[in-house]
């Protein structure tokens, strides 16, 4: 499980990077879907991913709310220090806990670690689609999605 969220973040770093040549008009624009605009989306998956990781945790959320003067540069220093305390967790993370349950504040429901875990990593999978839509709307080339080729997965194949 450990290498999707690997993929998720590379993926994330390239979109970072790919936005770095968009008009900052552009990357807030309101658009259909997702959050509403590139750089929110961008966000939200950053923020959705803490928020439940924290919530494994029995930490309490920590409600960032997003602000529309925020730039790229301050939305990716955010998505990485987040980055860096859910590596933390997931390097201790053990699939005996799979089956724990969890209960967090924003939501009535009792889910799994397993369950939240598996839910974080196709929630950004499912917003970066959405943010390859955009791309093509804007007649550009989005991020690669593929998972093959990354370097995730190491080649088992003896010659």
């Amino acid at each position: 499980m450990l290498q999707l969220f690997r993929y998720n973040w590379l993926v994330r770093e390239e979109w970072f990077e790919w936005c770095k040549h968009i008009p900052i008009e552009e990357l807030l624009r309101s658009r259909t879907g997702g959050a509403g605009s590139i750089l929110l989306t961008l966000f939200h998956i950053a923020d959705v991913e803490y928020s439940w990781i924290r919530g494994i945790q029995g930490k309490p959320d920590i409600l960032v709310p997003f602000e529309n003067d925020w730039t790229l540069t301050q939305v990716k220093a955010l998505s990485d220090s987040w980055i860096n305390e859910t590596k933390l967790f997931l390097n201790t993370w053990s699939h005996d806990w799979d089956n724990e349950p969890v209960t967090v504040s924003w939501n009535d429901g009792c889910y799994t670690q397993g369950e939240i875990l598996r839910h974080v990593i196709a929630h950004e999978i499912h917003h970066v689609g959405q943010l390859s839509v955009w791309a093509r709307e804007m007649g550009l080339t989005p991020v690669s999605a593929n998972v093959i080729g990354r370097g995730l997965f190491p080649n088992r194949m003896s010659s």
